[in-house]
């Protein structure tokens, strides 16, 4: 794997903490070339041996002054993301999936169509969009994080479709529960970042384009597939 990834220069997403903070270290230690580690605030990047840069996703001016100057990018991983408990009872939930989607969907966005044509023009390259188990999945207050999931999934298919022809690999990465500021509350049973950025990269390195980190994800993924069952009343 780490001949894969010698010589490549890579942008983090959402590179300060959690899985953002796992990947960047994790290319670092296969021997990329140079990691970006983006970050709203780049002084709380803490990983060693990245060059830090400013970077909100949500800012499309400012995605697009970093696309231009960082010309030498040939991989991107979309990491950043939120995430807000809504309901569909909730008194503000419209502002609150209207926020969720800003950032998981068309910061993505934005970031992949900044990026996209630097990769081509490098000959190819990769992007990887960090989506979830939620992609598939629906539960109580999950409102706001499963559709914005759910989105960036079909943004990562279509991506694949335009990219692909273009020698651009476009991998989406699904996991369950993970061990970060974002499922701190939560106290089953969690994922390292870590084993993630190590799995996710492992499995991109060999040409996959869909990455099932764990049962979790990979059930999710097979019950989408199941007939939806008829309505009974309460």
């Amino acid at each position: 794997m780490r001949d894969v990834y010698d010589g490549t220069t890579v942008l983090v997403t959402g590179a300060n903490r959690g899985v953002g903070a796992a990947f960047a270290d994790a290319l670092v230690e296969l021997g990329a070339k140079k990691v970006y580690a983006a970050a709203r605030d780049p002084e709380t990047v803490r990983s060693r041996g990245v060059t830090p840069v400013r970077l909100d996703v949500t800012d499309r001016d400012q995605a697009a002054a970093l696309a231009e100057r960082l010309s030498d990018v040939t991989m991107v991983i979309n990491n950043a993301g939120i995430h807000r408990r809504a309901s569909l009872f909730d008194e503000g939930v419209v502002d609150v999936v209207d926020s969720v989607l800003r950032t998981n969907l068309v910061g993505t966005l934005t970031v992949s169509a900044a990026f996209a044509p630097r990769l081509v023009e490098n000959g190819g390259g990769i992007i990887a969009n960090m989506l979830s188990a939620g992609s598939w999945l629906a539960g109580p207050g999950n409102l706001a994080y499963a559709v914005s999931k759910a989105a960036a999934l079909s943004l990562t298919n279509n991506m694949r479709a335009e990219l692909g022809p273009r020698g651009v690999q476009v991998t989406a990465i699904h996991a369950g529960f993970i061990d970060t500021d974002m499922m701190a509350a939560f106290p089953g049973r969690k994922l390292s970042p870590r084993e993630v950025a190590a799995h996710a990269l492992s499995a991109i390195a060999s040409g996959a384009q869909e990455v099932l980190i764990d049962d979790m994800s990979r059930a999710a993924k097979a019950a989408s597939a199941e007939p939806v069952p008829p309505f009974a009343a309460a």
